[in-house]
């Protein structure tokens, strides 16, 4: 079947742009990215787009500002290369933590990104479990916010030997995602109370459930510094939990994430390739990384064929 799609990646992750083009049998397309001496973002083109819908991979991770600078210069040369639409196909959608005023005098920088992303020339956004659902709402373009619960689940059941299974939410916020895992795999939710005094510090004051005499799965959006899932793991395992795997989609694991998962009570954490790993967490017996590529290449096929995405949420 031929397409009028083109897929073009940023420099954030050719890996999971390679993996998408196999999936969907097209060849990713040729552009140009370099720095100028003083390290502005050039962004050229270099081959015809002229009325086609174009796929834009870029995770928006580390370094974020970066990434979301050339996500926008890119936009910006397709917008003037006259393409039908233009689609941000972003994987880990980067600032989404910053989405409302907790605080006096701060900034929402999750719909600052996403009027950034409009002007640009963002036809549709394509995304991986946002860090609040509510973020779609930002935009006034078309937004799929995907999960990665069908291809984590079935990793999940295959090389992880559960008998006994308590889904765990790290916190009140992550409720929803974690009900829906513990509905999939027909088993009990558990609930961290967490305190939060600063960015990145955490402390797991409770657990709210019995894990008693059973094997315990941590479920959130992101791993960052690792603070909140290794306290979390470790008052399970308090409470008498056999074992603490966790599943998070981005593996973010920034400062002493990696430290502190090698010293903390989990078995296993189960990452998605939305985000690259580093060379040292790619080392690590504990982390196994689990690839949406097919679900972000389903959704942009069906994207392309004006067909329904809502399969790839069940």
């Amino acid at each position: 079947m031929k397409y009028s799609m083109k897929i073009f990646s940023g420099t954030a992750h050719p890996a999971l742009t390679a993996e998408i083009c196999r999936y969907l049998k097209v060849r990713k397309g040729k552009i140009l990215l370099d720095r100028f001496s003083d390290g502005e973002i050039r962004c050229q083109i270099l081959e015809n787009v002229r009325g086609r819908d174009v796929y834009i991979v870029q995770p928006t991770c580390s370094p974020s500002n970066e990434n979301i600078m050339e996500m926008l210069i890119m936009l910006d040369a397709f917008r003037r290369a006259s393409v039908h639409t233009a689609t941000a196909v972003i994987p880990y959608f980067g600032y989404a933590r910053q989405d409302r005023k907790d605080r006096p005098r701060v900034a929402i920088t999750a719909k600052l990104v996403a009027d950034l992303l409009e002007s640009a020339g963002a036809d549709r956004v394509l995304t991986m479990d946002l860090h609040a659902a509510q973020i779609q709402g930002y935009f006034n373009v078309p937004v799929d916010n995907l999960y990665a619960t069908p291809a984590l689940i079935p990793h999940l059941k295959k090389n992880i030997g559960l008998k006994n299974p308590v889904v765990v939410s790290p916190d009140a916020g992550g409720v929803e995602r974690a009900r829906a895992f513990a509905k999939k795999l027909g088993c009990a939710l558990a609930i961290g109370d967490k305190r939060r005094d600063a960015p990145n510090v955490a402390e797991v004051m409770n657990v709210i459930g019995d894990v008693r005499g059973c094997d315990a799965i941590i479920v959130d959006d992101m791993v960052d510094t690792a603070g909140t899932m290794t306290e979390t793991a470790d008052a399970l395992i308090k409470r008498g939990a056999l074992s603490v795997s966790a599943c998070c989609v981005h593996p973010v694991l920034s400062g002493p994430a990696l430290e502190r998962l090698e010293n903390s009570s989990l078995s296993n954490l189960i990452v998605c390739n939305t985000i690259p790993l580093s060379p040292e967490a790619a080392k690590m017996d504990k982390i196994s990384v689990v690839s949406i590529a097919h679900l972000l290449g389903e959704a942009i096929k069906r994207i392309c064929e004006d067909r329904s995405v809502t399969i790839l949420f069940n």
